[in-house]
């Protein structure tokens, strides 16, 4: 293996690595912190400005050394990150517990918490992540070999790390396992960088020309081109993500996607850049190509969900298709923009050029992401915070280009944004994300609609009549516009606040997580609790709620607190006890929907409920499929063993409810029945008759079911996804099957 080989290797696998691990934080902060806007910026704040100031600081470290052994730097860096991974566990298990006391006692002070437990966490992988790649520029310059080609693949292992780890890794060997593989290829590489340091020096080209100390640093212009480039290309991971998520429904397979689609084409740039600069090109033509490339592409983004079409039959042809699809959209302004950085990467000739360079695209990147999220996307839409990246690109490009050009390229660049404008599909104004342009449910008019830094809402009415909230393109919550027996499919949500409550004797407390249009908590109100708290993770969902007049103002009893928060976190935080919890979060498959049906999260729910307590939990029949609805409900058993599933008689959905007694068995008596005066659409007689599976058949029907855990992510990753892109009858007539079949098996009766 030749010693060229051999750096690219190391820098393919060390690639795959990072990328798992940054997987790995995300999920893990979320689960110990609560999921939160705030809590990934955050996390992504950390991670980031840790690797900005390791590569500035290894770039100074080997600055004007020429006997250093990079080579050897390069491995113990690798080294360290692989033990920072293996106490990733404990670690975040140790702020898990911090943040639940710092809390009980002083709110305000956890966020600052947040940030210094993070930063000790995740600040020493990511500053040696960060510092791994200016030795390993200087180990392939020192043996002839091509900067720019170096961090092309270092980006396509990137790609690779991303796709294992979410199609692979996690499926196969849980959160835990997962992360053990990155540290076991952290430590090959590292090991293998430490000997083979020895044997290569031999063979190491020294550099022509040292630069001197004052000519060793990158120019300005460079470094304002690598930080608009960087600003642009994290700007445009949110809207493009905001957009193509809304497309997808927001699971995690399609994040995968979205995020290797945008890597491969960094990586595709990178390994361009030699032939390019052979052939002439000049960067200043390609950086404004690539401005006007984000321009042009933006109205097929904001249109997304109309080109990617229905359900595939076979869900694995559905992910190839998006994954062209997606490439198709992004690929060509992602390439363009991805050529300025490996470009002026090879133009320098010093590690504290290279760790100059790269910190300030990193710092630039952060700003982008951030300031896409938090300022952006809520002042001016997607679709202008695409423009506003593009025109800022082109414009660089336009700056940098010899003066004689300047114009020719302004005119392309000029042409590019009023194909943009022009095009425009009104996202927010006149329409929404959703994919259906006729019958019932198309869209007729935009009530409201918000682009948060956690995701895009949006209250709308359709041509029935109907009022729905969506959230990321998904339908979220609807209000029948003309209910009729057989047609209200808000039904449901009634009775996840009616259902509990009538199975509890004396509830006086009750817990609603997931707030949606506010129809459960209005139902839980309706049956006279003395306090009644509403957990959302966003604040603009309680702001949307004046726009569905069948929640009663339910905001404005004032036995109800509203709380913005993970509904997770805030189970872990409070020293409240419930008679009742209800939830309906968004589907299992969706990202980061796990940690709602996992048995962690059942155990923390059990933990706050009083001795008689009662907790419902959606469980929609028509988005999970069979192989994982029984998973839900042998999780949910673990927990409550006294439990049942109730179908609702007009939507069909499923609702698991369980009590935290063990005895009587649960659905014998309804004790709510004799609160009277109460108008809730069905008798006891008909509620009686919606019970599916009693606790018997329950037990019969989970039994083939996995447990669902914070570690396995059985719902978010693998299967369980790619399932649930079937077509909506085929997975609701599978379960009805299993439930028929459970039912017949314990000799209960079931229609």
């Amino acid at each position: 293996m030749t010693d060229r080989l051999l750096l690219y290797i190391l820098a393919l696998f060390s690639g795959a690595a990072a990328l798992a691990w940054e997987v790995l934080w995300q999920l893990k902060a979320s689960l110990a912190l609560g999921a939160s806007a705030w809590g990934a910026a955050l996390t992504l704040a950390v991670a980031m400005g840790g690797m900005s100031a390791g590569a500035a600081a290894a770039g100074a470290l080997l600055r004007g050394r020429p006997a250093a052994r990079p080579l050897r730097l390069y491995g113990l860096l690798q080294i360290a990150i692989g033990v920072g991974g293996l106490w990733l566990g404990p670690a975040f298990r140790a702020m898990e517990a911090l943040d639940t006391r710092l809390f009980a006692l002083l709110p305000a002070a956890a966020p600052p918490a947040h940030g210094l437990g993070l930063a000790i966490v995740l600040g020493i992988p990511a500053f040696c992540m960060g510092a791994s790649f200016p030795p390993l520029a200087l180990a392939v310059r020192r043996r002839g070999a091509c900067v720019a080609r170096l961090y092309g693949v270092n980006t396509l292992g990137a790609a690779a790390g991303t796709l294992a780890t979410a199609f692979a890794l996690i499926p196969a060997f849980g959160v835990a396992g997962a992360g053990g593989i990155a540290a076991g290829v952290n430590f090959a590489v590292g090991i293998l960088a430490v000997f083979s340091d020895r044997a290569s020096c031999s063979q190491e080209i020294p550099l022509s020309t040292p630069p001197a100390a004052s000519n060793d640093r990158p120019s300005a212009a460079a470094i304002a081109t690598v930080c608009v480039t960087g600003f642009a290309m994290f700007s445009l991971e949110v809207v493009w993500f905001r957009a193509l998520i809304s497309a997808f429904k927001g699971t995690t397979d399609a994040f995968a996607i979205l995020l290797a689609s945008v890597l491969l084409s960094l990586a595709a740039a990178a390994a361009c850049v030699p032939r390019l600069r052979r052939v002439g090109a000049p960067l200043p033509t390609l950086i404004a190509a690539a401005g006007m490339a984000i321009l042009i592409a933006t109205p097929a983004v904001e249109r997304f969900d109309l080109i990617i079409g229905g359900r595939d039959k076979i869900p694995i042809l559905l992910i190839f298709k998006w994954f062209g699809l997606t490439l198709l959209a992004i690929g060509p302004p992602t390439f363009l923009l991805g050529i300025a950085l490996p470009w002026l990467l090879e133009d320098c000739r010093s590690p504290r050029a290279w760790g100059a360079l790269s910190a300030a695209n990193t710092l630039a990147a952060v700003a982008g992401a951030l300031g896409a999220g938090w300022l952006l996307l809520p002042a001016i839409g997607l679709a202008r915070t695409a423009w506003l990246s593009g025109a800022a690109v082109a414009a660089a490009g336009i700056a940098r280009a010899p003066a004689g050009r300047r114009l020719g390229i302004a005119v392309g660049a000029s042409a590019a944004l009023a194909l943009a404008v022009a095009f425009e599909s009104g996202l927010g104004v006149s329409r929404v994300q959703f994919g259906v342009t006729r019958g019932p449910y198309r869209v007729v008019r935009v009530l409201d609609s918000f682009d948060g830094p956690d995701a895009t809402f949006a209250a709308v009415e359709t041509a029935a009549g109907d009022r729905l909230l969506m959230i990321n393109g998904f339908l979220a919550s609807a209000q029948t516009g003309r209910p009729t027996a057989d047609r209200d499919p808000s039904h449901y949500m009634r009775w996840m606040g009616h259902l509990p409550m009538l199975l509890h004797p004396a509830p006086r407390r009750a817990l609603v997580i997931c707030f949606g249009i506010g129809l459960t908590a209005n139902a839980v109100r309706a049956e006279r609790p003395a306090a009644l708290d509403a957990v959302d993770l966003s604040e603009r969902v309680f702001r949307m709620a004046r726009h569905f007049p069948a929640n009663e103002d339910v905001l404005d009893d004032p036995i109800v607190r509203p709380i913005v928060m993970d509904g997770r976190a805030w189970l872990r935080r409070t020293t409240e006890i419930y008679d009742v919890i209800t939830l309906e979060p968004m589907p299992p498959n969706f990202a980061g929907m796990n940690a709602l049906y996992s048995r962690e999260f059942y155990a923390q729910a059990a933990r706050k409920l009083s001795p008689d307590g009662v907790l419902a939990q959606w469980v929609p029949l028509h988005l999970t499929p069979s192989e994982y609805a029984v998973s839900v409900a042998r999780t949910f058993l673990e927990v409550f063993p006294n439990a049942l599933l109730w179908v609702d008689p007009v939507s069909g959905t499923g609702i698991l409810v369980g009590a935290k007694n063990a005895r009587p068995p649960i659905g014998l008596a309804w004790p709510g029945f004799a609160r009277l005066g109460l108008a809730r659409g069905l008798t006891e007689s008909q509620v009686r008759e919606a019970i599916a599976l009693d606790p018997a058949a329950l037990a019969r029907y989970a039994a083939p079911g996995r447990v669902i855990t914070d570690d396995n992510q059985l719902l978010a990753y693998g299967p369980a996804v790619l399932l649930s892109h079937r077509h909506m009858r085929r997975i609701r007539e599978e379960n009805q099957q299993r439930l028929d079949a459970a039912a017949a098996e314990t000799g209960m009766e079931n229609d």
